[in-house]
């Protein structure tokens, strides 16, 4: 028998909003978390907008020691500890004392690039001859698995810690690693998401492959426009989102709040082979990996109420779409809603999939699907798979009982899940 898993607590650090109820309100009233940075004005990028977290002052007091907090320079670190440890109190659990190890709980979170800022400071440092002056978070801050470290340090972990890496498709593969390992009666709960850092050495690499908008500096919150005949390319973004997964079991026993149910899911790779490369999505492995998420859910498609898809807001927008009509076989009005919350935050690379899963659990939980902003010129592609007002531009009021979310990454990786509101 395999165990059944379900989600117990959620949290959020997205441009748009810190915490589960900032961001709800943020993503159900269309508010946008994409800004004007003028340092990267001032670099002669030609994306001088992106969507960044907005930490108050003393907020990481409540999140890190003294200690931890002296030197500290990843700010990918500063949004994974606050998702992590919001997640893991809106489960109803705390850190263990310090001489007790919680063996049944894990960690898989995902990082791309960590501590970009710390690196660079590191590498000035070492090229002065001050390596003495590295300090002795230097190594924490930067090596990929920084982050399952300091969260598997404060929760007091004892099952596996680590961190996956597979670019866009990071923060949503987490989440399928997570739930494999309760259901296969490995870990009883997982502390499962993703991170990614901000700033100009994050977001530069992807600005020079002149894949980012240049048409909407005046205009921030007007510049991601997935799914829009006028898209031009995505909006950068950071930031980072967590789940708490456990078996249905542990969570009826002590009496937790059930947001959803995981119902499966399905990764794989296109092979960077027909039509697949580095950057663009080998379709016919796109489709697999949704027939066999929406297969190993034990569901059919036509269950499916709505898609948050992947939607970056670039010319693979159409693709996508069509992708998913193909491979659940349907179109116009019988296909589901779907949204891209990339409208509202900009594509925060390896912590998409995880922000935008929490939003997604968010929407079974209210029973509202959020509207996508911008979008007032929907590709006429897309519009010959789905009904236009399955693509809505507001919030609109409407029960869910399945929800879809998938992620799409460089080196033509796929991850989708299924999530169901929770019965009995």
């Amino acid at each position: 028998m395999k165990n059944r898993v379900v989600i117990t607590g959620m949290g959020v650090c997205a441009p748009n909003g810190i915490g589960l109820e900032a961001f709800s309100e943020a993503i159900f009233s269309g508010k946008s978390g994409v800004r004007f940075h003028q340092k990267l004005a001032d670099l002669n990028f030609g994306c001088q907008i992106a969507g960044e977290p907005s930490i108050p002052d003393g907020m990481l007091e409540e999140y890190f020691t003294a200690l931890q907090l002296k030197d500290l320079q990843s700010s990918g670190i500063e949004y994974g500890m606050i998702a992590g440890v919001d997640a893991w109190c809106d489960a109803g659990l705390s850190s263990t004392d310090k001489d007790t190890v919680d063996y049944d709980s894990g960690i898989v979170f995902g990082v791309s690039l960590l501590g970009a800022e710390k690196f660079r400071s590191s590498i000035y440092l070492t090229d002065e001859g001050k390596v003495r002056r590295l300090g002795s978070t230097s190594v924490v801050q930067t090596m990929a698995s920084g982050i399952s470290a300091y969260l598997g340090g404060y929760i007091g972990c004892g099952n596996q810690v680590t961190t996956n890496s597979s670019a866009c498709t990071t923060g949503l593969e987490s989440v399928f690693m997570g739930y494999e390992r309760i259901r296969n009666g490995h870990a009883v709960r997982m502390l499962v998401g993703s991170c990614n850092d901000s700033g100009p050495y994050i977001w530069g690499g992807f600005d020079a492959m002149r894949v980012l908008t240049t048409k909407n500096n005046d205009q921030p919150e007007h510049g991601s426009r997935p799914m829009q005949a006028d898209a031009n390319g995505f909006v950068p973004g950071a930031g980072a989102g967590a789940l708490v997964l456990e078996t249905l079991e542990s969570a009826q026993a002590r009496g937790a709040k059930i947001y959803a149910e995981v119902l499966g899911g399905a990764v794989n790779s296109g092979g960077q082979r027909n039509g697949g490369t580095m950057t663009a999505p080998n379709s016919e492995a796109v489709q697999r990996c949704i027939k066999q998420a929406v297969q190993n859910s034990g569901v059919e498609s036509n269950e499916i109420d709505t898609i948050n898809g992947h939607l970056t807001s670039t010319g693979m927008c159409p693709t996508e779409v069509k992708n998913w009509s193909e491979a659940l076989e349907l179109r116009g009005a019988e296909f589901p809603y779907i949204n891209s919350l990339k409208s509202m935050t900009g594509h925060c690379l390896a912590a998409a999939g995880s922000i935008e899963a929490v939003a997604t659990i968010l929407e079974i939980e209210e029973g509202k699907i959020f509207g996508n902003i911008n979008a007032n010129n929907t590709h006429p592609d897309i519009t010959e798979c789905v009904a236009l007002e399955k693509i809505p531009q507001h919030t609109i009021e409407k029960p869910i009982q399945i929800a879809a979310k998938a992620s799409f990454g460089f080196g033509d990786v796929n991850c989708c899940m299924l999530f169901k509101k929770f019965t009995t």
